[in-house]
């Protein structure tokens, strides 16, 4: 029997522990381009990510499914550095560890939507949930190889860009993923308005992605169209 406590050392926050998990989720909250100073235990960006943690839960009641989160030691990207990524390499390795080759699915906002999609490669992922990514100019994209990834983006984002998010699942489909970007219309950077349009759809779209229910059809129905529509 797995015993998950909670090493306040380590990168890997477990939110609903099973005892023999047959896959995973794990959620990365927001942060900022820069700051080494670690995010506070109640930090804004978090709590946006517990009603999440609460429908993916829901979404996968009675498949074993173990839900947790990537404990950051810096709130900021930080340049090269890219903590962020860097803690959610350690999460994997440190579930890999724990639970073995469980299949998982990244959950990712803003900035942790960017470690999600980095981290990706890693040999537990098997889809990415990006909400309002950064993806800045550049990023890399052959990770991605083999990989599912669902793109959201709020039409009334000022913090991150729509369009890059279009362009990213475009370069990713290139790349060999199965990837698409949908526009939430009405949609804020927080994921405030339409909370719940949010909610739902994210929880749906983690049941398909890990085969415990269909894909949504509008996210089965952008897939088919190798990256569009936003």
């Amino acid at each position: 029997m797995l015993v998950w406590d909670d090493d306040p050392r380590s990168a890997l926050v477990v939110r609903h522990a099973v005892e023999s998990p047959r896959a995973a989720v794990l959620l990365l909250h927001g942060g900022r381009s820069e700051g080494t100073r670690a995010p506070s235990p109640w930090n804004l960006a978090g709590a946006r990510m517990r009603p999440f943690a609460r429908v993916v839960e829901r979404a996968g009641r009675g498949q074993d499914l173990l839900v947790g989160s990537v404990r950051y030691r810096c709130r900021g990207w930080n340049g090269e550095r890219a903590d962020a990524l860097q803690d959610a390499h350690r999460a994997l390795d440190e579930l890999a560890l724990r639970a073995g080759n469980v299949p998982t699915v990244l959950v990712g906002h803003s900035m942790g939507g960017r470690a999600a999609l980095r981290a990706a490669g890693h040999q537990l992922v098997r889809g990415v949930v990006g909400l309002a990514p950064w993806c800045p100019d550049g990023e890399p994209v052959a990770q991605l190889r083999g990989r599912r990834l669902i793109l959201l983006h709020g039409d009334r984002d000022r913090t991150t860009d729509p369009c890059a998010s279009r362009e990213f699942a475009v370069r990713a489909s290139e790349a060999g993923a199965e990837a698409c970007a949908l526009l939430m219309p009405g949609g804020d950077h927080a994921m405030l308005r339409r909370a719940g349009a949010w909610h739902r759809l994210t929880g749906r779209t983690v049941s398909g992605l890990l085969g415990f229910a269909p894909l949504p059809a509008e996210v089965a129905d952008c897939l088919a169209l190798n990256g569009g529509p936003l």
